[in-house]
């Protein structure tokens, strides 16, 4: 399964500050949990992905 892999599979998205400073990506799925830590930098470089990402995907919908 890649980027451009439809599905139908369900999961739930959490994202918050921990207790110990760091920012955790909390993904489930039914029974599978996966709890992923980052420090405040690498967090603000995955955001900065994320909207790179979503301003191409909107250019890509626009054509």
């Amino acid at each position: 399964m890649g980027i451009n892999t439809e599905t139908e599979r369900e999961g739930e998205l959490q994202i918050g500050p921990t207790d110990l400073g760091m920012v955790r990506l909390f993904i489930t799925s039914g029974a599978f949990e996966l709890p992923m830590d980052f420090t405040p930098e690498e967090a603000e470089e995955i955001a900065a992905e994320i909207q790179a990402a979503a301003e191409m995907a909107s250019s890509l919908a626009k054509d």
